[in-house]
């Protein structure tokens, strides 16, 4: 008989199992809270629930973790995680400590078929959507790698893929991830980060539960981002940045717009200027990369007296421009490096 995950399952379907055990209602308040809250990831660990309840469950339903192959630490203590789904199919996601919070970089598709320029990603061949259990078992596991921290959590959904090209399974998680009954990770610490799939941000947009979003724009003229983000002749510059315009935004929530800074593409101060004009009458926030160097990529990234002059000039012009410090660099787990490699700089 073939064992069913658990593990992406929202507390309606949970309840079905439940039901079809004839178990009262109030277990599976107790299955999910267990997997989702406390991250048990055997039924042995259930406590709460008696020992013939838990061997039914364990002949019928599993809650393992996504199977983790390697796992590689970084010198700045960044750990990049390598899953392995079965026969060519790896992904991978990214635990970032900080001070005072932890960050998790999560992925959502086996591939990607955006195909940018300055990622290594997007080399890939597009194979599949991951499932809800998949993007959730992403954090699951590296909550439980985390323990106890009284940090903050932040969950980015940046990895590998588009997400909103995964919609429905991404949305599921999503809702699992903020659900105050389990995981319990606020809107406002998830953000997605989308290359501008347009009726996918118009989507995003009618959700009951909307995470943070980010415009991965990274040029200011069509040409350039033709070039450097083939979805860019699909929906262009204007497109997306109406889409953006018409984005339901809480008070003080912002968009945020990732620019990857490419020597002598995109990073001259025209290009800064263009850029202020065109995000006016946005709320907005700018996060600059210098592009993470990766001998996949036949790129520079922007010498750092250009990505200062770059953010000066937006600062001039009112525009809050963060520079995004590279992490896990050295174990190729930065922006625009995951590809399921295995060793380092290897072949997926």
């Amino acid at each position: 008989m073939a064992i069913t995950s658990l593990v992406g399952a929202n507390l309606e379907e949970i309840g079905e199992a439940i039901a079809g055990l004839n178990e009262p209602k109030y277990r599976s308040r107790q299955v999910y809270a267990g997997i989702y809250k406390h991250l048990y990831h055997s039924w042995n660990q259930f406590t709460d629930l008696g020992r013939q309840l838990r061997a039914r469950l364990n002949d019928k339903y599993s809650l393992s973790h996504l199977p983790v192959q390697q796992v590689f630490v970084s010198k700045d203590g960044t750990r990049r995680y390598l899953f392995d789904l079965g026969p060519g199919q790896k992904i991978e996601s990214v635990f970032i400590p900080e001070e005072r919070r932890d960050t998790l970089c999560i992925s959502t598709q086996v591939g990607c078929a955006i195909g940018c320029l300055f990622c290594v990603t997007g080399r890939l061949p597009m194979q599949r959507n991951l499932t809800p259990g998949e993007i959730v078992g992403q954090i699951l596991t590296m909550q439980a790698d985390r323990g106890t921290s009284s940090k903050r959590l932040n969950v980015v959904i940046m990895g590998m893929g588009e997400p909103l090209n995964n919609y429905d399974n991404l949305m599921k998680a999503v809702r699992l991830i903020t659900d105050d009954r389990g995981m319990s990770i606020s809107p406002r610490r998830v953000t997605l980060s989308t290359s501008g799939i347009v009726p996918g941000i118009k989507r995003l947009a009618e959700e009951p539960v909307i995470p943070n979003l980010a415009i991965s724009l990274n040029a200011t003229t069509d040409a350039v981002r033709d070039l450097l983000m083939p979805v860019n002749r699909k929906w262009n510059i204007a497109a997306l940045l109406e889409a953006c315009r018409n984005f339901p935004l809480a008070q003080r929530r912002r968009i945020t717009f990732e620019y990857v800074l490419i020597e002598n593409i995109n990073d001259s101060l025209e290009d800064a200027r263009r850029l202020v004009n065109l995000l006016k009458s946005l709320q907005k926030k700018v996060n600059l990369i210098p592009l993470n160097a990766d001998p996949c990529i036949p790129l520079k990234a922007s010498p750092p007296a250009r990505v200062l002059a770059f953010q000066e000039l937006l600062a001039r012009n009112h525009i809050t421009a963060s520079i995004r410090r590279p992490r896990g660099n050295d174990v190729s787990a930065a922006c625009g490096q995951l590809a399921g490699r295995d060793p380092l700089h290897g072949d997926a």
